[in-house]
C-alpha cells in the first residue's frame, strides 16, 4: 500500500511578531515567513481575518539586519508609565528600548503647500503656529531627557514661515544641541535671497533638510500638487551660493519616482553644498491622497537595491544597517571629492562595527580609531571639528590615503529611513525606534507610533476600548 507522501511548507517560517490588523489597527499575531528570498507578514485579525504583506524583498539583508542590533541607550528621563503596553503608553514609556537619536518639534501647522503626502495634513487654511514660549519648554523636556541631544530637525507646517522662525532657532542653539536640521519644502529658500542670507550666519550646525522627491514635473504633482522643479533649483542655487549644509529628502512612492533613485544621487553630487539624500519610503499617514497599497507601497529593500545598483556610489557592502534600528535605517558614508565619492562604510568589518556602538566599548584595541569612527558614523555627524575628526579616522585605516583640508564638505551620505504603519509595523521595532516626535505637552513619541494613534487622537479611543474590555 502507498503511503500518502508529507509536503513542504511553500515558506520558512522564521518565526512570529506582533503587528496591526490592516482594517481595525488591532495587535494581532503575525507569522514572519519566508519565501523566494522575500519576507512576509501573515496577520491574523478574529475579526477581519487573514492579512499578507510584503515587509522585504531582500531576506538575505533582512537576516542580516539581525547582526547589527546593538543595547539601546536609555533616555535620562522618562515621560510616561507603562500600563496598557506597547504601542499605547508613548511619552517615552520605561519600555522603550532607545533614546532619541532624532527629535522632530513640529513650531507650526501652516504650509504655502498643500502636499497629498503630507504627514501632518499641513496647508495654507491651517494657521497654527506654536507660541515661542511652548517650543522652548518642548526643547527643554528634550534635554531633560537627552542631556546633550544628537539632531534637532525643526518641522512643520513650513517651518520657515514661523514668525519666531528665527528666535526658534537661536533658543536650539543656546542648548546643548549638537546639530540642528531645517525641514523645508524650499520656497522661502529660493525667492528671498535676504532669507537665505541670514540662514548662512547660522550655518555652523545647521543643516537644511529639502524636499526633493523628484526631478519630472509629473511626479512633482503626484506628491506634492505642484511642479516644484524650479523652486528645487533656485534653492539649491542659493544655498550652494551661501555654502549652507543641505541633504536632499525624498519620499518615494511606487511608480511614481521610484525609477529616479539614482539620477537623484547622481543630481546630488552636482551640488558642493548637499551632504547626501534620504530616501523615505511613503508610509500611510497623513493626508496620503489615494493612497492605494498593493499601487503605491516600497519597501526598504527595494530603495536600497536601486541605489547599489543605479547610484553608482555604494555598493551592497557600503549600504549597512544603522545598529540602533537596523530594519529600518540604511545608510551609507563616503568622502567626495567633487562628484566622485570614495565608500567608507564597508572599510570596517560588521564584527567590529557593532563592537564600537554600545555604551560599554572596549577601548584596548585601536582606540583612535573607535573614538574617531563613533563620531564619524552617526546620523548626527554635523561640521563642527568634521575635517580635523575625519582626517584622524582615516589616518588609521591602512587603506585609503587620508588628504589634507578636509571637512564637512567632504561627507556624502545616501540614508533610506523606513518609517512604520499599519501594514509594516512591528512591536519590536518600534520599541527600537530613535526618531521621535516632541509634543507641546512634553512628550516623546515614536514617529511611527505619533502618525499612527497619537497625531490623530486613535489612541484615545482605543485606550477607552481597552478599559471596557472585562479582565480574562
Amino acid at each position: 500500500m502507498n503511503m500518502p507522501l508529507r509536503r513542504a511548507r511553500p515558506y520558512v517560517f522564521w518565526g512570529q511578531t506582533t503587528s496591526l490588523c490592516e482594517t481595525c489597527l488591532t495587535l494581532v499575531p503575525a507569522k514572519i515567513e519566508i519565501r523566494d528570498n522575500q519576507v512576509w507578514y501573515q496577520k491574523r485579525c478574529r475579526q477581519h481575518g487573514m492579512q499578507t504583506t510584503l515587509v522585504s524583498t531582500d531576506a538575505t539583508y533582512w537576516k542580516r539586519c539581525k547582526d547589527y542590533i546593538k543595547p539601546g541607550d536609555k533616555p535620562l528621563t522618562f515621560q510616561s508609565r507603562t500600563e496598557y503596553g506597547c504601542p499605547y503608553d508613548c511619552g517615552l514609556c520605561p519600555d522603550h528600548e532607545q533614546h532619541s537619536c532624532l527629535a522632530l518639534i513640529e513650531i507650526n501647522e501652516h504650509c504655502n503647500l498643500t502636499c497629498p503626502v503630507c504627514f501632518a495634513d499641513s496647508s495654507p487654511a491651517r494657521s497654527k503656529h506654536l507660541p515661542l514660549p511652548t517650543i522652548e519648554r518642548m526643547l527643554d523636556a528634550l534635554i531633560a531627557s537627552e542631556g546633550e541631544p544628537d539632531l534637532l530637525q525643526v518641522s512643520g507646517g513650513e517651518p520657515t514661515l514661523h514668525p519666531d522662525f528665527f528666535a526658534v532657532i537661536d533658543a536650539a542653539r543656546r542648548r546643548p544641541i549638537r546639530h540642528v536640521m531645517v525641514n523645508t519644502n524650499g520656497l522661502r529658500i529660493a525667492r528671498e535671497p535676504d532669507f537665505v542670507a541670514r540662514l548662512a550666519e547660522n550655518k555652523r550646525g545647521l543643516e537644511i533638510y529639502l524636499q526633493f522627491d523628484s526631478l519630472e514635473r509629473d511626479a512633482l504633482m503626484n506628491l506634492r500638487g505642484a511642479d516644484l522643479r524650479r523652486v528645487r533649483q533656485e534653492a539649491l542655487e542659493n544655498l550652494e551660493r551661501h555654502g549652507v549644509s543641505t541633504t536632499l529628502v525624498v519620499t518615494v512612492k511606487r511608480g511614481v519616482n521610484d525609477g529616479e533613485i539614482g539620477a537623484i544621487v547622481k543630481h546630488a553630487l552636482q551640488w558642493r553644498c548637499v551632504r547626501g539624500v534620504t530616501f523615505q519610503p511613503v508610509q500611510d499617514a497623513g493626508r496620503n491622497e489615494d493612497f492605494d497599497a498593493k499601487r503605491d507601497r516600497i519597501v526598504l529593500s527595494e530603495i536600497r537595491q536601486r541605489v547599489v545598483d543605479e547610484s553608482g556610489v555604494f555598493g551592497d557592502a557600503d549600504m549597512i544597517p544603522l545598529p540602533c534600528n537596523p530594519e529600518t535605517i540604511s545608510i551609507g558614508y563616503g568622502l567626495r571629492n567633487g562628484a566622485s565619492v570614495l565608500p567608507v562604510t564597508s572599510l570596517v568589518p560588521r564584527e567590529e562595527l557593532v563592537a564600537l556602538m554600545p555604551n560599554t566599548i572596549n577601548f584596548e584595541k585601536q582606540p583612535v580609531l573607535r573614538e574617531k569612527f563613533i563620531e564619524l558614523f552617526s546620523l548626527s555627524s554635523g561640521p563642527l571639528n568634521a575635517g580635523e575628526r575625519l582626517h584622524e579616522f582615516l589616518c588609521c585605516l591602512p587603506k585609503v590615503a587620508a588628504p589634507a583640508g578636509l571637512s564637512y564638505e567632504n561627507v556624502f551620505r545616501v540614508a533610506i529611513v523606513q518609517f512604520m504603519d499599519r501594514f509594516n509595523f512591528c512591536v519590536g521595532g518600534v520599541k527600537r525606534s530613535c526618531i521621535h516626535f516632541l509634543t507641546p505637552n512634553g512628550q516623546i513619541i515614536p514617529f511611527d507610533t505619533y502618525n499612527l494613534f497619537y497625531r490623530n487622537g486613535r489612541i484615545d479611543e482605543i485606550r477607552a476600548r481597552m478599559q471596557a474590555e472585562p479582565v480574562s
